[in-house]
């Protein structure tokens, strides 16, 4: 396996190859430039996967390199480093997508750390990546080979049916084990996605929904958020409040999500569930501002069984909701941020039943993992 390439831009000779030393000793290879510009060219030009740049230099600064880079390649990972007086400076570096900031005079132990945190983020994007690839070729490669024998032999009906079920089974278990791995990268809401998917059908089957459409609305509610894949850590993690602008970064994730499966044929209706998540019953949601029946029905269900588990989910800024709570905050919304019918279908479904299905998916979660090891 090839060494993760890592980019030093220092102006001071005598620092940049103390931390190439540091990071190369950690098994990194390292390359070493002194200068923003010749930084750049380098990134257009290489493999990095990660930029460890000085804030101070002639020339293209720290702050204008960073977002040189993350608008060209925002998956490469950046760490700053500063003098002392400099440290609100990098925390604003953090908040624009750098990974970390080292201050001068900074400890090697500590060099070594952060860039193996950062590398370990940019491996855990890449293997994402790869793995989203290799799902959709796998999924189109196994229909072809259905559909082939579908064509060849009529009398292997029944074999046909059990491989497709098999094969169900095996699209249903990958899209788990994608979401849990990212979970791992929002610590607040794990087993969400899970419990959520159940939630919806349980809704749906409340509805007289049945079948495929059962099925489509389990997959979007599981892959409601895979589109925070787009989206920074800096902004899904960030503690305070949101800028307007890291707003409109978090609000892309659903169409982020929508273009990542869409062209996935058994997730195609999935897809519009994702697209449509945020929507509002009224029309004030987002991204497109539809309103009532033009909210696709498996979109109108998940709004509600999102904020049943949101308010009765333990977070650290606000404490759990009663089911009284939450049955009177979606009486209180229906016809505003939900769809009154299927408000009352929730009502219908016995606080018992959530209870019991609450614990069999956070029971399954933890199998899984085990088992796993994840």
């Amino acid at each position: 396996m090839m060494k993760p390439n890592v980019l030093i831009v220092e102006d001071e000779p005598a620092v940049g190859a103390l931390l190439a030393e540091a990071i190369a000793s950690a098994g990194y290879a390292t390359v070493v430039v002194s200068d923003g510009t010749t930084a750049l060219d380098r990134v257009r030009s290489g493999d990095f996967a990660l930029v460890v740049s000085d804030i101070r230099m002639p020339g293209i600064d720290g702050l204008e390199l960073l977002r040189r880079i993350k608008a060209f390649a925002p998956e490469i990972e950046v760490v700053m480093v500063t003098a002392l007086s400099d440290v609100e400076r990098a925390r604003e570096m953090i908040r624009l997508g750098a990974s970390d900031y080292l201050t001068k005079p900074f400890k090697l132990d500590e060099v070594v750390s952060s860039v193996k945190h950062a590398i370990d983020k940019y491996q855990a994007w890449k293997s994402q990546c790869s793995h989203q690839r290799d799902l959709q070729v796998q999924i189109e490669r196994q229909t072809r080979q259905i559909k082939e024998h579908l064509l060849s032999a009529q009398g292997q009906c029944a074999r046909l049916r059990e491989t497709v079920d098999t094969l169900q089974t095996t699209y249903d278990a990958t899209l788990e084990a994608l979401i849990l791995a990212l979970d791992y990268r929002d610590h607040e809401s794990k087993g969400h996605a899970q419990r959520v998917a159940v939630f919806s059908e349980e809704i749906a089957k409340t509805l007289g929904l049945s079948g495929s459409e059962l099925e489509t609305i389990r997959r979007g509610a599981l892959l409601h958020d895979i589109g925070n894949i787009g989206v920074g850590d800096a902004i899904l993690t960030k503690a305070g409040e949101l800028t307007d602008a890291e707003w409109s970064d978090i609000k892309r994730h659903v169409r982020y999500g929508h273009r990542m499966i869409q062209g996935i044929v058994f997730l195609r209706d999935a897809a519009q569930i994702v697209l449509h998540h945020h929507e509002r019953y009224d029309g004030t949601g987002y991204p497109g501002g539809v309103a009532r029946d033009d909210i696709v029905m498996g979109a109108r269900i998940f709004a509600v069984a999102d904020t049943f588990d949101a308010m009765t989910s333990e977070r650290p800024y606000r404490g759990v909701s009663t089911y009284q709570d939450v049955c009177g905050e979606l009486a209180r919304c229906a016809g505003l941020q939900f769809d009154p019918l299927v408000v009352e279908a929730f009502m219908r479904i016995p606080e018992t039943t959530w209870t019991e299905l609450r614990r069999a998916v956070d029971l399954s979660t933890r199998h899984w993992k085990s088992e796993t090891g994840l």
